[in-house]
């Protein structure tokens, strides 16, 4: 009987585990004809959670050895501050009475992060980071202005980033003014509802769904369908909001694979099956702080009919059998590999409707060799006398002003609709061709976000820093652009090379998937004096022939990283010294 192999990657990703290179494990599986044996306890594959009062909470006798976090859930489910209204109450209190109790302080350090807002106690005591769902990274210029009109108010605390989830986060809020903030967020189709702690994050799609000329499949409707699952329509579902961990979900609509869906816990990859439309499904992808794993074949395809029923039935699997202990080993692929994959995907089977999942379609739709394209510039849609426009926007950062004239130039130039990137950019969508070259002469773009940025620029992507981020080693924003721009002084490139840096080993600035990643640590200089540095990686890709870079070299103090960034890009990409008259120039 013939079988077929399902490769498991881990990459390191934290320097206690440096030791250990990647390693292999493989599993062998059995065509769908054959019976599904396993050597797990049918005790371990008990639902650990049950419902109460509309709420999932954990059984009594699953209580031993919990994280944190789970004691926390379990003294109040944190969705009942926005379903009961008890934001309201919270926001009455000053910062000190909330602090006063353990209750009302795991209110703002924990609990609210459920609504998307986190408490940046460490580096800026009573303010918060605010985090949307923007599905498939569609905005308006109505919501862009909403947002600017918010962080506006909060001076220099105030500004927004893109993240690398396709979405909007904002900084500077203060807990009082959050009730009439999520009023006007639903005024204007938006919410922030269960994007932070032990959710589902932003479902993420091409950024060129329904505009680009070579997409497979437009991701818009899927993505909308899975956030409005997710929250019930920003109203709140229980029923996926108390899961062991957080998890990312991601439809493919390209071959440029922009999704990165080897790093989503559940990723919709095109395929037909018996002249149907549909998708092949990848389990498991996550970074931490102590491992990364790259997604693996479930074995499994879906109709287009089924993307929320198979959605449903891997968080429910998840949520019910994920372990609650150590807080480092809860992301979904440590309970695939304890399960194995064949019984973990007889866990979803039996919760889809009826029982069944088919097997994998071998009529994948994803060119393999297809070489990933830059969508910077103007470069023409699907539909005629149409293009879109791809600007840079420096580390994602963005001020109220910039939000503001993105929206102006949104309705000027476009349709009112602005398009955000997991690389941190921004990409106006129908912009009819008579328009573009006004479009490219605009200040904005002419001063703060080209439509042409250099080579090491227009990749560069780096998450929040110190700067507001309690968890954060390193400042990282400002730092990124600073040794790009001395970098590019020494010496040019021939292609694109992908740079990101991360403030520390939870790696929200994905360094694993870099050409070059750059993750903060503390470090000695060359006189023992304790300094801020990097742990440097190299290889990551993306694309149809991805895979988790390794590192390179550890513990490099960050004041002598350009020389060896020169280093690299020459030996390793190909980089050409600039001569000593362009230095002059």
């Amino acid at each position: 009987m013939s079988t077929f192999a399902v490769r498991f990657l881990t990459s390191p990703c934290h320097p206690d585990s440096l030791s250990s290179r990647s390693k292999t494990w493989w599993l062998s599986a059995t065509p769908a004809v054959a019976p599904v044996t396993s050597e797990v306890e049918a005790s371990r594959l008990e639902p650990r959670v049950e419902e109460r009062d509309g709420f999932w909470v954990l059984k009594e006798k699953f209580r031993a050895g919990l994280n944190p976090q789970e004691k926390v859930k379990l003294e109040k489910d944190p969705m009942k501050l926005f379903m009961e209204g008890e934001i309201q109450e919270l926001a009455k209190m000053s910062m000190e009475e909330l602090d006063s109790a353990k209750h009302t302080k795991d209110d703002i350090d924990v609990r609210l992060k459920w609504l998307g807002l986190f408490h940046r106690r460490k580096s800026h005591y009573g303010r918060f980071m605010m985090r949307l769902k923007l599905p498939n990274g569609i905005t308006t210029s109505a919501q862009t202005r909403y947002l600017a009109s918010v962080i506006r108010k909060y001076g220099k605390d105030g500004c927004a980033d893109v993240t690398t989830r396709q979405n909007w986060q904002i900084r500077g809020v203060v807990l009082p003014d959050v009730p009439e903030i999520l009023k006007g967020l639903a005024e204007v189709g938006l919410t922030s509802l269960q994007s932070g702690m032990d959710n589902v994050r932003n479902p993420v799609g091409n950024p060129l769904a329904g505009i680009d000329p070579h997409e497979i499949v437009d991701t818009r409707p899927y993505n909308n369908l899975l956030s409005q699952f997710i929250t019930a329509n920003s109203r709140g579902n229980t029923t996926v909001s108390n899961l062991p961990r957080k998890w990312n979900v991601c439809v493919v609509g390209s071959h440029d694979l922009y999704e990165h869906p080897h790093i989503n816990d559940l990723a919709y990859m095109p395929a037909n099956k018996d002249g149907r439309f549909g998708f092949n499904l990848l389990v498991g992808g996550f970074f931490s702080a102590k491992r990364c794993a790259e997604a693996v074949p479930l074995d499994a395809w879906v109709s287009a009919d089924d993307v929320i029923p198979v959605c449903k039935a891997v968080l429910e699997a998840f949520r019910d059998l994920g372990s609650r202990g150590n807080r480092q080993k809860t992301r979904m692929m440590w309970l695939i590999d304890e399960l194995g994959i064949e019984v973990f995907r007889s866990e979803v089977e039996k919760r889809m409707p009826g029982g069944k999942l088919k097997r994998a379609s071998q009529e994948d739709l994803i060119q393999k060799q297809w070489e990933r394209r830059d969508y910077m510039g103007v470069l023409p849609q699907k539909q005629e006398g149409l293009s879109y426009v791809g600007l840079h926007i420096p580390v994602g950062r963005l001020q109220a002003d910039d939000m503001d004239e993105l929206a102006r130039l949104a309705d000027e130039y476009g349709s009112g609709e602005l398009r955000l990137t997991v690389e941190q950019n921004v990409i106006i969508p129908n912009v009819d061709n008579s328009k573009s070259d006004a479009l490219l002469e605009e200040p904005l773009l002419k001063e703060r976000f080209s439509p042409e940025p250099s080579l090491l620029m227009r990749s560069l992507v780096a998450c929040t820093g110190n700067q507001f981020c309690g968890q954060a080693i390193i400042e990282t924003k400002a730092r990124a652009l600073k040794v790009t721009e001395e970098v590019e002084r020494q010496v040019a490139v021939t292609r694109p090379v992908r740079m990101h840096w991360t403030g520390c080993p939870n790696t929200c600035g994905q360094v694993q998937v870099a050409d070059i990643g750059f993750m903060g640590c503390m470090t000695r200089d060359e006189n023992g004096k304790s300094c801020e540095g990097v742990d440097i990686f190299l290889g990551g890709k993306v694309g149809s022939d991805s895979h988790l870079g390794d590192m390179y070299k550890k513990g490099i103090p960050c004041k002598d990283l350009v020389p060896i960034v020169v280093d690299i890009l020459i030996n390793r990409f190909e980089a050409v010294p600039r001569n000593r008259e362009e230095l002059e120039d």
